[in-house]
């Protein structure tokens, strides 16, 4: 008899109430239509304006008010049918109403694009001005003021244009190292211990094998894996040596200090926090890493410590489960001490259907969170029954809580805060989940497991993204002084970063250098690092609602309502966390430290 694999649903197969509510946006696909043909004739009330923003200020406050309404209902037309298309990438419509809000993106961002131009040909002065004697205006300081602040950098307007004509030119490296990675790629075949035979792919070897809990099946896994990534060493190192003398370039045209001050610059993040994010956790998170490495070696009695057992599961028989019902009222429970604003928010998103938890054809993998302006988030995961889930999901309506409050709060162009804090409230939510978890549990093993998934979300932010910013704080010196960034360069580089972190505890053989090959985030301009600072943040406020309860969960409610007003530095400070000084990082590293203190010791009981 055979055994039977239970047969995946199609879309319109999967009961509603595992479904996300998207009436919210639009009531049908119909409205949609609607609203898409009239946001496409509004467009046309922009000429009025065009060349005319300098006569007056209320005639700049008009523009902008239109330009905010633009905005707000491309925002709402583009969720929608983004995220339809994220639950069924199957259907031929929705393919359809994607491509058709694609090319509406474009054409309206290309139609507000004389707005920035115009407000940068102001004279001296004239901003200031206009904002003293129009106090409607006063809701678009910040972002009038971030616009100015670009005028050093804006080279003449036939060469911006230039530049902006070069704009699918621009992002090809990025096209290009995704079509190498993910369509020409070819991997051998492995075989497990009864000699089936396995599969090999970028996702496979990412999200399976490098977490088997088979030795015999990561290393082989690793050595298939490694054996193409050599094939296409050559051409990956052409393509980001590419995407590096571009940044390199554009940074000297723009007259910036440094291609490190262009890439920070929209992230208002000086230097000193830059280098202070790497620099502490580079060298002193090392030690405790390490400690982590020899404990799996000894607990799996591995002969030695190679890179591809990093992420062998020290107990992978211990799986917990929990339904989506008892994970809802666990993250409630867990979240009760944000108080009742925040609790009723994370009440609302389970009983009015802000998450989709199906598994069906079709259908993204991972999980997100989207937060369109002028309606409630939208949660996208696959729901499977377990704990792990329970920690994406809470992670998600992290996301979901702060931008619920930001938008509620704030203007449209006032919303989005620097890429340097927003992570701080997802890992917030996971923390306050494990705190929950182990202070309401007796048993051993779950306490060990709690911990073990704490380890990998600070495994996840100061281990593998961190590293890949130190790298790339490598790769952008070199490149500045004009070294030519070869396959065999690279390589080095980042087989260094490695070993210098991982010391004697794990081999670094000459295959882990080509790490560099795994990331798409180095085509995504400083990235990585930030990951590592907004579980900084989340870490110190984390253990300062433990200690001081309601102070500290109103100033963290503030800084979630504060949205994109404030620059990160000043939004963390508002929380208690000063960013500029070095303990906050230091503090974070001793509490990964005391996580595995506590895991040495519950191998020695």
């Amino acid at each position: 008899m055979k055994n039977v694999i239970e047969k995946r649903h199609i879309r319109a197969e999967v009961p509603t109430e595992l479904t996300w509510d998207l009436s919210d946006l639009f009531e049908s696909d119909k409205d949609w239509e609607t609203a898409l043909r009239v946001l496409t004739d509004d467009l046309k009330k922009l000429d009025a304006f065009k060349g005319k923003l300098h006569t007056s200020p209320t005639t700049l406050l008009h523009c902008l008010l239109l330009e905010e309404e633009l905005l707000m209902k491309l925002t709402k037309l583009y969720s929608y049918a983004n995220l339809k298309e994220s639950t069924d990438r199957t259907n031929p419509v929705i393919q359809a109403n994607s491509s058709k809000i694609a090319a509406l993106w474009t054409k309206v961002h290309t139609a507000l694009s004389f707005i920035h131009n115009e407000i940068l040909s102001f004279d001296e002065g004239t901003i200031e001005k206009y904002l003293a004697e129009e106090t409607k205006l006063e809701p678009f300081r910040k972002s009038l003021l971030d616009i100015l602040q670009k005028r050093p950098h804006t080279l003449s307007p036939e060469t911006e244009e230039a530049l902006a004509a070069l704009g699918e030119v621009h992002s090809s490296p990025y096209k290009i190292y995704g079509m190498t990675k993910l369509a020409d790629m070819d991997f051998t075949s492995i075989q497990d211990e009864q000699g089936n035979e396995l599969p090999v792919s970028f996702a496979l070897f990412e999200s399976k094998y490098e977490f088997s809990p088979s030795v015999d099946i990561r290393r082989k896994a690793y050595s298939s894996f490694v054996s193409t990534l050599k094939q296409y060493k050559n051409t990956v190192a052409t393509t980001y040596a590419t995407e590096v003398k571009k940044q390199v370039t554009l940074s000297r045209l723009r007259k910036f200090e440094s291609v490190t001050h262009m890439l920070l610059e929209p992230q208002k993040v000086p230097l000193e926090m830059y280098n202070n994010q790497l620099d502490i956790i580079y060298k002193e998170l090392a030690p405790h890493m390490r400690r982590f490495a020899d404990l799996k070696k000894k607990v799996l009695g591995l002969d030695q410590m190679l890179f591809c057992d990093l992420h062998a599961p020290l107990d992978p028989e211990f799986n917990p489960t929990i339904t989506y019902k008892e994970a809802g009222k666990l993250i409630q429970d867990s979240l009760k001490v944000l108080g009742d604003e925040y609790s009723s928010i994370i009440e609302k998103g389970f009983k009015e259907r802000w998450v989709d938890l199906a598994d069906n054809v079709g259908k993204s993998t991972g999980a997100f969170c989207s937060s369109p302006y002028g309606s409630h988030p939208y949660i996208l995961i696959t729901w499977q029954n377990t704990m792990r889930g329970c920690f994406t999901l809470a992670h998600e309506f992290g996301h979901a809580g702060h931008f619920y409050l930001a938008n509620k709060n704030q203007r449209i162009m006032n919303v989005r805060p620097s890429m340097y804090f927003v992570e701080a409230p997802s890992t917030m939510n996971e923390l306050l989940l494990a705190q929950h978890l182990l202070a309401t549990t007796d048993d051993k093993r779950m306490r060990r497991w709690v911990i073990l998934q704490l380890l990998g979300t600070y495994y996840h932010n100061f281990v593998t993204h961190l590293l890949e910013g130190e790298y790339q704080r490598r790769v952008y010196t070199l490149a500045e002084e004009g070294e030519a960034l070869t396959a065999t360069t690279l390589t080095e580089i980042k087989t260094n970063v490695l070993s210098t972190f991982w010391g004697n505890s794990v081999e670094i053989d000459e295959d882990a250098g080509l790490t560099w090959m795994r990331q798409p985030h180095y085509y995504m301009g400083l990235y990585s690092y930030t990951y590592s600072a907004g579980l900084t943040a989340s870490t110190a406020v984390a253990q300062m609602i433990k200690e001081e309860r309601q102070p500290a969960v109103d100033r963290w409610l503030d800084v979630l309502r504060a949205g994109g007003t404030m620059k990160p530095l000043e939004l963390m400070k508002h929380a208690g966390v000063d960013m500029s000084k070095p303990d906050a990082i230091r503090k974070a590293v001793s509490y990964v430290g005391s996580l595995i203190d506590e895991l040495e010791r519950s191998y020695q009981e």
